[in-house]
């Protein structure tokens, strides 16, 4: 017994130690390719590594402080406009008939704009007319027309602009501190002040239409639900703070949420999901489980087949026969997927393929863990991959009783990978409200990928267009609904 016991510990700790190579050296995908022959359909899955980027943060951090330093922010007003920059005239006349009538002069407007590669000067040129005295009041009234709403009241930059600001660091993951040095070389010194402003007003622009976005997820049956962490600075600390971009993703619509939280406790879940009913798809996190979320009634916990199958994929080395065994028939259940959505088939032939194909695999795979949990040991890596997948098997497949589930939440995972990548460049958010912003704007780029939208088009055309939106109608904008108004930039 007290062998027995060796060796479980043995196992553990070389476990742990390739564990911990494999993080450093090793490859991070976890496609399996069967011993016997290689198929190339196997799907492959997405694997969130944790990266050292304790030396790049300081430099990052040290090039970020001597920019401060040698350009520090002016609180000068309104910043005038490079005279060596292009403009763009644009003459806007009164609506009403101006025949006959005297100009006195102009009312001249400029904005910057931005067209990739490119900024110039919109300069509107409204013209000034007199109208006849007034016989009443012997007053002379002003003719001239409105000028068009700013994306930010008062402020020089146009919606193109913003767009583009929006669009590098949070699609391209480019820090603001880079897009000052780029906007220089175009002819323009920007102040990290002056774009944090901006993208406040964007913020501020934008909210309605991201608690909207929150709304539509909440009322669907079927949501998807992730957790990944971010740091930000305190306001109070110099010390960053573990914080938690909480994900949730409507499948049928193809739409996701990013809500910040500063812990990984329910109390994100719980909040968001109130009111929610119907499916939900997560992880083996037992705060899924909890009787307010997962477990409350009317909604429907199922869990996530790439995660089962990762923990046989480590198990590889340890037990090959059994790790083959598993990865090789939920590869199957993965061809039957495939064969679905290339085929295009409709809910009562997914319900019927599923029933025929994948609920045997299902069933005879359900036996193998309970008998081949009870010849392993409990500790070995082997031991906890089928006790993982035991544990959860009736809600593993449970994918197969509705045409609209999916069989992981891979599509969920996928969007943390724009949170990863974020991390490795401004790798920290400045403050808890700016941890809110960027999960505001990781949510509507990430709901333009899963639409094929370009981001800039998308976030330049509601820029323009927020202000005067009305807001009963804000749902109209949402990426998945979104018709825009003008053309694209590149038409």
């Amino acid at each position: 017994e007290e062998n027995v016991l060796l060796k479980e510990r043995i196992d553990s700790l070389s476990f742990q130690i390739a564990e911990m190579k494999r993080l450093i050296f090793g490859a991070k995908s976890e496609r399996f390719i069967p011993s016997a022959a290689s198929d190339p359909a196997a799907p492959s899955l997405f694997m969130l590594d944790g990266v050292d980027a304790v030396q790049t943060s300081q430099i990052l951090v040290k090039e970020h402080a001597k920019n401060i330093k040698e350009n520090p922010a002016k609180a000068t007003g309104r910043q005038m406009l490079p005279e060596n920059l292009e403009r763009e005239v644009i003459e806007i006349l009164p609506v009403e008939d101006t025949t006959g009538l005297i100009k006195i002069g102009e009312e001249i407007t400029e904005r910057l704009d931005y067209i990739p590669g490119k900024l110039y000067v919109k300069r509107y040129v409204r013209s000034k007319f007199a109208l006849p005295i007034d016989a009443y009041t012997g007053v002379t009234r002003v003719l001239i027309a409105a000028l068009p709403t700013a994306p930010i009241e008062k402020g020089i930059p146009e919606a193109g602009l913003l767009a583009q600001i929006c669009v590098d660091k949070y699609a391209d993951h480019l820090p603001i501190y880079r897009q000052i040095k780029r906007y220089e070389r175009l002819g323009m010194r920007l102040n990290a002040s002056t774009i944090n402003g901006w993208m406040e007003g964007i913020n501020m622009l934008l909210t309605p239409l991201y608690m909207a976005l929150g709304s539509v997820i909440k009322n669907s049956n079927y949501v998807q639900a992730d957790e990944s962490p971010i740091k930000v600075l305190e306001d109070t600390k110099a010390k960053a703070h573990q914080g938690y971009m909480w994900l949730y993703r409507d499948p049928v619509k193809r739409i996701v949420y990013f809500d910040y939280q500063k812990g990984r406790d329910s109390s994100g879940p719980i909040g968001f999901l109130e009111n929610f009913q119907g499916y939900l798809q997560a992880d083996g996190y037992n705060v899924y489980e909890h009787s307010q979320i997962g477990g409350k009634a009317g909604v429907q916990l199922l869990h996530c087949h790439a995660h089962s199958r990762r923990y046989f994929e480590k198990s590889l080395d340890y037990d090959k026969v059994r790790s083959e065994y598993f990865l090789s028939e939920v590869q199957k259940l993965y061809d039957i997927e495939r064969a679905i959505r290339e085929k295009k088939m409709d809910g009562e032939q997914i319900l019927k393929i599923r029933t025929e194909k994948a609920k045997p695999i299902l069933a005879s795979l359900g036996e193998w863990l309970k008998q081949n949990y009870e010849q392993v040991l409990p500790g070995s890596p082997i031991g906890k991959a089928i006790g993982y997948a035991l544990q959860r098997w009736d809600r593993l497949s449970l994918y197969i009783t509705q045409p609209y589930l999916e069989i992981d939440s891979n599509g969920i995972e996928n969007q943390v990978r724009a949170l990863a990548l974020g991390r490795r460049n401004f790798l920290f958010a400045g403050s808890h409200h700016g941890a809110e912003r960027i999960a505001l704007l990781y949510s509507l780029i990430g709901c333009c990928n899963t639409h094929d939208i370009n981001p800039y088009e998308y976030l330049k055309d509601i820029l323009q267009r927020i202000a005067d939106h009305p807001y009963k109608q804000i749902e109209a904008l949402l990426p998945h609904n979104w018709q825009p108004l003008t053309a694209s930039p590149s038409a």
